[in-house]
This record gives structure tokens, sequence and C-alpha cells, in this order.
């Protein structure tokens, strides 16, 4: 087996290829490993006999810089087997002649990069006996397993997945996205055939014209201008139709709506077309009616997927929940044991056992264990929280140092995470629609249109005869439909949303454009928005040789504070240099031994406890680190009389182009304000540095929401911008919700726009590009009021026939396109390509699953 190359300056892992901490480098050993996960993964490869073969796919096609840890949990997925869980997702494939069949289950997998990936997966049948089928589709991670149950259960083919690197989670609400794929497959089969029948129609048309100056055998024409008449009667009717029902229902309603001048148009053209065909006299213009029935397909396909974007139908309470957890069986007694169940089946009551970096399944009650949990998911805290027996723990929160149990209290819907989700949902479906400006002149225009054609109609049948007056209608109809006008809102925000998405924006709904352009309230998050939403050192103050040490001790831990140490200190730790007796301390400390010294690093509290005083010295650094609100970790060696030698204070720094971008955006007109869940300290050191007045530290997710709300109830527009679902429900209620790079998946659905690129750049780069959008749907809507008042003026003084009419109708439609693509194809200027953030990785229970699906749509 070869393992990814390693470079003179660093270790680098044998499975991921990023660099070993220094404490966990083994001297002399061949395979050296950033983390345990690596280890086991590449342990799987090489008794599998796959590793040769995989690393070698993963050199030519995986990309380095987005290289991460392996992730295996070693979980059991026991639940996986149950009943409950084997109705939900597999489908059995009865055998010939009533004989036991196949079944088939899609998994979402984590992990999943490159082609690599790909292929591993799909090499599942060489390494399971059972195992008949397997499809891995890269776009989101998505794996379809074929299986024999009579041979193999589904949780060992999970085992396995887990063992090689890929978590696997069932999928959610898949029925409500198998329905919207219908939907759009539909509407595609519809431009499909329109494209079709405009093709061939603009094909029939160009032969007849072209035999008009050299001639043409009369049996020829005659089945050219029939053919036309079939392919525009066949694009009427079939892909036509969606306007034809709206007409209808406008008609019935007494409601005025763009459906109904084009269908008259469409029908009066038609049947105008239909009599000079049958007559052999005059144009047929069925080449025009067909390219307009596309491009207009092509418009409300544009809004369709928007519409689909922002109703995407995502199981958020199961998103940031686990699939399935342990219940202790009789508790307590000798034959207490565990089980693994579905969520589905979890009751209030049961005992629930949670390991170290695993999400709590529900609400509760801690009922033995002392542990930290991480609870900036749903609060916004930056450090994990110490809880102990009789604490609450909600569903979502991750738990981090050690085993504990927890006595469940709510599930599902009633949990407080189910109840923020319920909020969430609640948000999008009040948040006020935005009426285009198209939608309030449809119903003018429609009547001015009817009442010109009625007009029209008489007074050339009073001034001419019948013919003429049929001519001059038709040719109205045919320059007043409002092709040009019903196009230029949902091309240009086309437009927009293509031009959003090359810059890293997701435009899930583009009435955020006109949102934007109204200024208002700015709301930001904190941590993760303005911040990079981990902890990092700020200042080291004291002893320096016990950077070394400190590096040493905390390269065993998973804690985030420990991270971030033996990060920002891994310049100063000993390659080979390992802590040995390690002892990681609920009360906030760790300690351990290295080259016979034995070094202990925790909090001011922890080290008092355990008889190291701060010395007077350190007293002033210590009290202004905490006024700062930032994090102080103290060090000290037991059996030294010195006490607490040396201080680290951390904290979770602002973005580099936060405070530029605010600036930005206050100048803009919008004024910004930070809410935050975060103790007071930290929110105000942040906000000072971006420039910010107003900030409020403490604030509960429903806090967010009610600010909200008061905001909109004064009128104001507000946008909101966070990442954690803490966040979801104000982002939903919002008039413009935006995620941030690395967000909770709850926020991503709840947001109107993703921001795939960390920084706040973004956000600048989105009001420029709203400003400019707006002013280009009032440009074209413009040009298109300009050019349908000419042509009907045209066509009532009877200077316009309606071969004329038919060849202008396109044109105006293609025109509105080019001006849009002229006026945003431009690049906006933007500080992304200065900013001096780096990709970053999420975290937390299913933030990825979401992101990975992202560069399909």
């Amino acid at each position: 087996m070869t393992p990814p190359p390693r470079t003179e300056e660093r270790v680098d892992c044998s499975h991921c290829g990023l660099p070993v901490p220094a404490g966990r480098v083994e001297i002399g050993a061949e395979e050296q490993f950033c983390c345990g996960g690596c280890r086991i993964v590449f342990q799987t490869l090489r008794s599998s006999g796959l590793g040769e073969d995989y690393y070698a796919l993963r050199a030519r096609f995986d990309d380095a810089s987005g290289a991460e840890p392996a992730r295996a949990t070693g979980r059991s997925y026991e639940a996986y087997d149950r009943e409950t869980f084997q109705d939900e997702h597999v489908r059995r494939i009865p055998g010939p002649d009533g004989a036991p069949g196949l079944a088939q289950v899609d998994l979402l997998l984590e992990g999943v990069r490159c082609a690599a990936c790909v292929w591993l997966v799909e090499r599942l049948p060489k390494l399971i006996p059972g195992v008949v089928e397997v499809r891995l589709r890269m776009r989101d991670a998505r794996v379809t397993i074929v299986y024999s149950p009579e041979h193999v259960a589904l949780s060992r083919i999970a085992r396995e997945l887990d063992a090689l690197g890929y978590p696997a989670h069932p999928p959610g609400a898949e029925e409500q996205r198998e329905l919207a794929r219908r939907a759009e497959r539909g509407h595609l089969i519809r431009m499909g055939v329109a494209a079709v029948c405009a093709g061939n129609a603009m094909l029939v048309a160009f032969a007849l014209y072209s035999g008009r100056e050299g001639g043409i055998d009369p049996s020829h024409a005659a089945l050219f201008r029939w053919t036309g008449l079939a392919l525009g009667w066949l694009s009427i009717l079939w892909p036509g139709r969606t306007f034809l029902r709206g007409a209808w229902a406008a008609l019935r309603t007494g409601t005025g709506h763009l459906d109904l001048p084009i269908a008259i148009a469409l029908v009066a053209g038609a049947l105008a077309g239909t009599w000079n065909t049958v007559t052999g006299r005059g144009e047929a213009y069925f080449d025009s009616l067909t390219v307009l029935v596309f491009l207009l397909l092509v418009g409300r396909y544009v809004q369709a997927r928007q519409q689909r974007w922002a109703a995407d139908a995502v199981d958020l309470t199961r998103a940031l929940t686990p699939a399935s957890c342990r219940v202790v069986r009789e508790a307590g007694t000798p034959r207490e044991s565990t089980e693994e169940v579905t969520l589905d089946e979890l009751a209030v009551g049961d005992v629930v056992e949670v390991r170290p970096g695993e999400p709590f399944p529900a609400d509760g009650v801690l009922e033995s264990g002392r542990s930290r949990v991480d609870r900036a998911l749903l609060s916004g805290e930056s450090e994990p929280v110490a809880v102990e027996p009789g604490d609450d723990v909600h569903a979502g929160t991750q738990n981090v140092a050690s085993v504990v149990r927890m006595r469940v209290a709510e599930v599902g819907a009633s949990s407080r995470v189910g109840r923020l989700m319920g909020l969430v949902e609640e948000g999008l479906a009040h948040k006020p629609p935005i009426q285009r400006l198209t939608d309030r002149i449809a119903g003018v225009f429609v009547v001015v249109v009817c009442g010109l054609g009625v007009a029209n109609f008489l007074l050339w049948s009073v001034r001419a005869d019948l013919a003429t007056a049929i001519d001059h209608t038709v040719a109205l109809l045919i320059v007043a439909c409002p092709c040009a006008l019903g196009l230029a809102t949902p091309l240009t925000l086309a437009v927009a949303v293509g031009r959003a998405a090359r810059s890293g924006l997701l435009v899930k709904d583009a009435a955020v454009f006109e949102r934007l352009v109204r200024r208002g309230r700015l709301l930001l998050d904190k941590t993760g928005t303005l911040t990079h939403g981990e902890p990092r050192l700020v200042q080291w103050t004291g002893d320096p040789a016990a950077r070394a040490d400190v590096a040493a001790v905390e390269a065993h831990s998973n804690h985030p504070i420990a991270r971030a140490l033996v990060r920002d200190l891994e310049e100063y730790a000993r390659p080979g240099v390992r802590a040995a007796e390690l002892e990681e301390r609920l009360d906030g400390g760790v300690a351990g031994t290295v080259e016979e010294r034995r070094v202990r690093v925790g909090s001011l509290e922890h080290l008092a406890a355990h008889g190291h005083a701060l010395a007077p010295a350190l007293r002033p650094e210590a009290d202004a680190m905490e006024s700062r609100g930032e994090s102080v970790v103290g060090v000290a060696y037991d059996g030294r009389p010195d006490g607490v030698v040396a201080l680290a204070s951390l904290a979770d720094s602002p973005r580099p182009d936060a405070a530029a971008v605010v600036d930005s955006l206050v100048a803009r007109g919008w004024s910004p304000e930070v809410l935050s869940g975060d103790v007071d300290g930290a929110v105000d050191r942040v906000a000072g540095a971006v420039g910010i007045e107003h900030a409020w530290g403490r604030v509960e997710p429903e806090g967010k929401l009610e600010r909200v709300r008061a905001l909109q109830a004064k009128g104001e527009v507000v946008w909101m911008v966070g990442d954690g679902v803490n966040d979801a429900a104000a982002l939903a209620a919002a008039d413009v919700g935006v995620a941030v790079h690395g967000g909770a998946e709850a926020s991503l659905a709840a947001a109107d726009v993703y921001a795939s690129r960390p920084g706040l750049a973004p956000l600048e780069e989105l009001a420029d590009l709203s400003g400019r959008t707006m002013r280009t749907i009032q440009r074209n809507l413009g040009l298109s009021f300009t050019y349908n008042a000419a042509g009907i003026t045209l066509a009532m003084l009877g200077l316009m026939d309606p071969l004329v009419a038919a060849i202008l109708m396109p044109i105006s439609s293609a025109s509105v396109l080019v001006l849009a693509m002229l006026s945003l194809g431009r690049r906006s200027r933007s500080r992304a390509s200065t900013s001096g953030d780096a990709p970053e990785t999420s975290s937390g229970p299913g933030q990825r699953t979401f992101e990975r699906a992202l560069p399909g749509i």
C-alpha cells in the first residue's frame, strides 16, 4: 500500500494527508495518523486489499484543498435492522415464483469528496457477501444498495461503510422531493416539445420564404403550410396549454392576468394562420407563435425552479438529530443492556446513553455522568457548557467530554429543536410575498389590450371590410402580446440568479433582489457569521517554554479549546514528544506527563482546586483577558511551588473583511445590529471590532425571532444573517434571510440565500447585485412598454401587417434577454478576492448534507 506522500517540513497523515499534530507523532512508526478515525479507515483498506487502488485513484482525482480527517464513528447501526426502519426506508424486490427476493435501500453518506470515494464505495460487493449492487451518486452523496436480506443485514453494510470513513444516514422527506422532481421533469418535457415544434416550424417557414424568391411548386408550398399548421397547433395545445388554462382561470375569476392577452394572441394568431392556410392566402404566423410558446415556457421554468428551491422539503428535525440512539433497558439491574432504536421508537421516560461526539436525540434530564455540552448549534454559545445530573439537555446539542445517560422528557416536534423548526415553517408560510411590478400592472394592461382589440376590429370593419379588420386586429394582438413584458422580470431575475451563483451565492427566492433595494435593518449573528466560529489563541503570557508541553498534553483531547491550542501552538511542539498518563477532568482541565514533568492545563478555577494559585504578577493580565470576553486558560506544573506559570487567552476572532463590509452596508443605508446567544463581553468585543454600535448578548432563538417581528411591525425591512439553528426561525421570518458558509442545515433551509464562500464579502455583492437587477428590470419594462405602445399604434393605423408583427414579437423578447445579459453579466467589484478567510469545514450534526447537495442544484 502506498500512502500519501509526506513533505520534509511536516509529518502527514497516512490516510488523509493532513498534518499530524506533533503530540500524536509516533517516532519510528511507518504509518502516522492525525486521529483515530484515519487509523481505523487505513487499517480497513489494508485488510480488504483495496488500499493500493484507492490511494492511486485519490491521488489522481482528489483536490488536496478539500482534505479532511476520516470519519469512522464505530456505531453499530442496529436500528437499521428494526422493522420500523425497514418499513420506512427499504424497498423489497420479490424473487421469481415467490422465492425470497432482494432489497434496495438509499442512504446518504458523509465524507464523499472525489471519484476515488465513488470507486471505493462501489467495491462493497467484493467486501460483503450478499451485497449485489452498489451505485453512488457523487452529486448529493446518495448511495443505492441492492442486497439479499437472507445473507446480510443492513446494519452490517452500514458498519462497513462507516469503517471505510463514510457514515450512513437515511434520507428524509424523499416523497415530497420526488413529487417536485416529477413536476420539474414534466415542465422540461413541455419545453422540449415546444423547442422541437419551434425549430421545425422555423425550417418550414424558411422554405416558404425562400420559395417566394426562387419559385416553389404549389403542392410543396401547401405541404409546408399544412406542416407548419400542425406544428403550431401541437405547440399551442400541448406545451402552450399552460397559458390557455391560466387565461380560462382569469376569465372565470374575473381577474386580470398576463396569461389572458398571451392566450388571446396565441389563439387569434393560430386561427388567422389556419384561415390563411385553408384559403391559401396571407401568412400563417405559426413559426413566430411556436417560438413565443418556447420562450414563455423558459421564463415559467425559471420561476418554477426558484419556487422549488424556496419550498424544498427538508425534514429539519431529523437533520439535526441522529437517526438512532441507544436506549438502556432495565437500568441499574444485573440484566441491564443497551439497545439501538430509531427515533420513532423513542418514548418519554426512556433512558438514553450518549457517548462523546454524539448529539442528544431528544430533550431530557441528565441521569448520570458529568460532561460538557456544545450548545452552539442552538444557542450560539462559543464554549461548551458543563452539565451534571439534574441538568436539562436538548436535542441537537452535542456531548463533548464523556459518556452520560439522560432520561427523555420531550421527543420529536415537542422538543425544543422541534418547536424551533415549527417556528421556521411558520415564518416561511407567513413571509409576505413580494408583488412584482409586472403583476401589479397586469390587470390594467389586459383590460387596455382587449379594449383596443375590440375597438380596432370595429374601426376597420367600418372603414374597410371584414378581412382587413381581422388582419389589423390580429396584427395588433400579436404585436401587443406581453411576451417581452412577461419575460422582462423572470429572465432578468434568472440572469441575476446565475450571476449570484457564479459569485458563490445560491439565491433560492429571487424576490430578495427587490427587498434589498429598500434598505432597512441588518441583524447579524456573531458566532460563525461575524467571526470564524471557532476559538483562536489571542495572547500568551508567561513562561514561553510551557507552550510545547501544552501542545503535547492537549493533542489527545477533542475539546474545542484543546483543538485550538494544538493548532495555534503547533510551531512550538516537539515532534515525537508525547504525553503519557493523560487525565481529562470534567471541571475544566486536563493533565499529562511530558518528559517526566506533570503538566496541568485548564481554567483558573480548575488549577486553584488542584493547589495552583495565580501569581499576583499575572492577575492584571487575567482580568484584562476576561474583561475582553476571552477564555482564559492557565498552565501549571504539579510539584512546583510557583503556581500558574503561563496564561493563554482564546477568543473567536472577527473575520478579516467584517469591518469593511459593515461600513459598506452602512453607507448603503442599512442599520446593523448584533444578536448573539454568547456572553455579553464576547459580543461587545466583536461588535466593537467591526464597528457596530448596537449589540445584544445572551439572546435566545425566540428572542431573535421577536426582534425580527418587532422591527417588521414598525414597517422596517429586516435583513437577517446567521448560520446556526438558533438563527433559523429569524431567518425564515425576516424579509431577507442569508445563511453563511458552514451553517447548519436548518439555517440553510430557512434562508432565502446561501453564501457558499466564507466571509461577509458576499453580502456586499448581494446588495450591489440587487440594485443592478432592479434597475435592469425597470429598464426592460420601460423598453417593453415602448415597444408595445409603438406596435399597437402602428397596427391601429394600418401600418403593420400580421407578418411584421409576428417577426417583431420574438425580437422584442430576445432584446430583453440581451439587455439583461449586458447589464448583469459584468462581475461586481468585491473584496472576496482579497479576503483573508480560507475555506472552512462545518461541524456539528447534519451540517454537511445540505452543502453536499448544493453543487448539483
